[in-house]
Parts: structure tokens; C-alpha cells; sequence
């Protein structure tokens, strides 16, 4: 066995290794303090509500491991097997040339590879989240949803890696560059394109009807010199219980966009407290740091991929007999795939530091942080989230302040000027 076939499969043992531990201890939080209802929630959540969020939890959670042991399983398999050459030599004896070949082998991949995650979504819909009383989604809904993401994700991928393979085709040297250069314009232009074109494709958005809501969702965005072209409701009651709003959008697509299932369950006051916070992140520029972020990172992405795929010791490795660009490339993002979990808590913490000074936006915003804990409760109730999550495992892979722990802050945070006084 070779040290990179050796680097590999530890990579994903330990990537493997530390979700199975990470799960046993929420598992462990949820059985010694999962019956005890935090003070911040009593008179809120029942001992039989707390239960359902347990169950939730668990069952959510398990899927979750299964799913996940079950894809790099697969994928360790695919990439130590001999599939991978098996494919590159079916697709190179097309003689279709570079761009399309890299193109099929990208698209053959993706679709096998969905293909097997179909069981868990299915699982998870209709077995999990019906179990819940979450799911309302119809089997004809779920398959037709289904085929527009098929469709949707093909005219996507292939575009991408159309012009993508065309550049690394047509400088080989600095490809690296030019290929990042795209990425991040097309991040942009799918970003742009999104609300108006590919989300309308699934959900119905309409203009919001509350003449009082509206008015006071305008005034709020005017307050924070935020232009927005649209506040939407969104049907996703036909799909879902679940809650939530969401801004979306770059430019003159930029929106706020309502769950009906929000609209129906929470106070005007909850709900301005809920778009302060979003508010928050869009003021204090939290999106543009993420996108300048990215953009850096994904530069130094490509520049690493452009040096790894030269080395014919990527492609031997694995049982290529000759240096195939794509396939290395693909194998780059195998390498990727669990790296990128292991060093996930660095996002997770830089996420929960945007999501605390929002949090900090909102109250200065509002005057009061009321609104905003009210908002949380209803929603942690509503949605069965967990309220004893493991702390190592909430550093690990949550993206916002546990629940207990936000409130709480919330709670104490003091007259101080902040970002949306200035």
C-alpha cells in the first residue's frame, strides 16, 4: 500500500472516528440531563415536548451518522476499488477530448453518488420527519422536486465545469488562476440568480400581505440604511413545519423571504426581532467577510490543485496507469472531503462570533431583547431543537450559540453602543 493510499484511508478513519465520538457524547448529554427542562425554558417546553426533542435529536442524529459512515464508505471503496480507472478508460475511449470527458467523469460521479444518498433522504423525510409531525411534503411533490434538482444541478455542473475544463484546456500553466477568477464569479452570479430564477422553480413566493408587518419590516430595513427589492412569504407549510426566514440575494435581488409557517405561528415583534438579527449580519458586513474569506481560501484551493495534479505519484497511487487531469482532480476533492470536516470547527466558531454580534445588532436595534428570546423559544420549540447538546460537540459543528446559552446571554447583555448606534 502506497503512503498516499495510506494517508487517505486514515484521513477518513479519523474523519469517521471523530463523528462516532462527537455522536456518542450528545447521545451521553441528552441521557444524563435530556429530562431536566432548563430554567429558560420552563413554562415554555412540557416534559412531553422535551421528550419529543430527545427523540428528535437522537433519531436525526443517528440518521445522520449512518448517512455519513455510509458515504465515505463508499467513496473508499469507489476510490480503492478500481472504479476510478475503470471510468476513466470507459470515458477517455469515447475520444470526445478533454472538456467533454471531464465534464462525463464529474457528472457520472455526481449522479452514483446521489443515487445512493436517495435511501437517507427518502428515510428522512418520510419515515423521521413524519414521525415528528414535520414532513407534509407528498411523494409527487418529493419526486417532482427531485427531477427539477436533477435538472437544475445538470444545467449548473455542466456549465461550471464546461468553462472550467476550457480554461485548464487553454492554459495549462495558469489555469489555476483564471479557473479561481471564474469560481468566484459564478459564486456571484448564481447568488444573483437564485431568488428570481431557481428558488421560484420549487416554492411559491408572494409578496407579504401584512400592510402592518410590511410596514414595520420597511422601517427596520430603512433604520439600518438596507435597501431591499422584495419582502416575500414563502409556501413552505406545503413541504414542511419547520420555521424560519432567511435574507437572500446580491444587488437588486436582494430579499427577505418569510416561512408562512413563521407568519403563522410568532408576533409581529418576534418576527421584527428575528430580521433585526439578520439585519445585524448583513450591516456588519458578515457576508461580504464570509465571501472575502471564501474567495481566499478557495485561491489557495486552487493553486494546491494545480500543484498536486502534475505529480504522476496522485494517479499510480490509485491505479491510473497515466496522468488524467479531471480524475485527479476528482480525487483531490475525495482527499478534501474529510479534511474539510476535521477543520470545520474553525468555521463553526468564526459562524457563532457573527451569529453573537448580531445577536448584540438586534438588541441595540430593537431596545429590548424580549422579542428576540421569545422568537428563539417559539422556534426551538416548534423546530424540537436540542437543548442539552454535548459542549464539545456544540464547539465541534454548531454554527450558533447552543440555545440555552444564546438566551442567557441575551438576557444580560446591558445599554452598550454598538454597531447599529454608531
Amino acid at each position: 500500500m502506497s503512503g498516499l493510499q495510506v494517508l487517505f484511508l486514515a484521513l477518513y478513519a479519523l474523519a469517521m472516528a471523530v463523528r462516532l465520538a462527537l455522536h456518542a457524547l450528545n447521545v451521553r448529554s441528552l441521557r444524563s440531563s435530556g429530562a431536566t427542562v432548563p430554567g429558560e425554558f420552563r413554562g415554555i417546553v412540557d416534559e412531553e415536548t422535551l421528550g419529543k426533542m430527545r427523540d428528535y435529536t437522537l433519531a436525526t442524529g443517528r440518521l445522520g451518522i449512518v448517512e455519513h459512515t455510509a458515504s465515505d464508505l463508499i467513496l473508499v471503496a469507489l476510490v480503492l476499488g478500481g472504479f476510478l480507472p475503470w471510468l476513466n478508460e470507459g470515458v477517455s475511449s469515447l475520444g470526445a477530448g478533454f472538456v467533454p470527458s471531464g465534464v462525463i467523469f464529474f457528472f457520472a460521479l455526481s449522479l452514483l453518488l446521489g443515487l445512493f444518498e436517495l435511501p437517507f433522504e427518502l428515510y428522512g423525510t418520510f419515515v423521521v420527519e413524519k414521525r415528528f409531525g414535520f414532513s407534509t411534503i407528498t411523494l409527487r411533490t418529493w419526486v417532482l422536486d427531485l427531477v427539477k434538482t436533477l435538472l437544475v444541478s445538470g444545467v449548473v455542473l455542466g456549465a461550471f465545469l464546461a468553462v472550467f475544463f476550457s480554461l485548464v484546456a487553454a492554459s495549462p500553466k495558469g489555469w489555476w488562476l483564471l479557473a479561481w477568477l471564474f469560481f468566484v464569479a459564478f459564486q456571484l452570479l448564481v447568488s444573483w440568480l437564485y431568488p428570481v430564477v431557481i428558488a421560484p422553480l420549487f416554492n411559491r413566493f408572494e409578496p407579504l400581505a401584512d400592510p402592518e408587518l410590511l410596514g414595520g419590516i420597511t422601517s427596520l430595513a430603512e433604520r439600518t440604511g438596507i435597501r431591499v427589492k422584495g419582502i416575500f412569504t414563502m409556501d413552505a407549510g406545503t413541504r414542511s413545519r419547520h420555521s424560519n426566514a432567511y435574507f437572500t440575494g446580491i444587488g437588486k435581488t436582494k430579499r427577505i423571504v418569510l416561512f408562512d409557517t413563521l407568519l403563522d405561528r410568532h408576533t409581529h415583534g418576534e418576527i421584527l426581532a428575528v430580521l433585526a438579527h439578520e439585519l445585524g449580519h448583513w450591516k456588519l458586513g458578515h457576508v461580504r467577510k464570509q465571501l472575502v474569506l471564501s474567495a481566499t481560501l478557495s485561491l489557495a484551493l486552487f493553486y494546491g490543485a494545480f500543484l498536486a495534479v502534475t505529480h504522476k505519484a496522485l494517479y499510480t497511487a490509485f491505479g491510473f496507469p497515466e496522468v488524467s487531469l479531471y480524475a485527479g482532480l476528482f480525487l483531490l476533492t475525495v482527499f478534501a472531503r474529510p479534511a474539510g470536516f476535521l477543520l470545520s470547527p474553525l468555521g463553526a466558531m468564526l459562524s457563532r462570533r457573527f451569529e453573537r454580534q448580531a445577536d448584540d445588532y438586534a438588541y441595540a436595534l430593537t431596545g429590548s431583547a424580549d422579542a428576540l428570546v421569545s422568537a428563539l423559544k417559539g422556534l426551538a420549540t416548534q423546530n424540537l431543537s436540542n437543548l442539552h447538546p454535548d459542549p464539545v460537540y456544540a464547539w465541534f459543528s454548531y454554527s450558533h450559540p447552543p440555545l440555552v446559552q444564546r438566551i442567557r446571554r441575551l438576557k444580560g447583555l446591558g445599554e452598550r453602543p454598538s454597531a447599529a448606534s454608531r
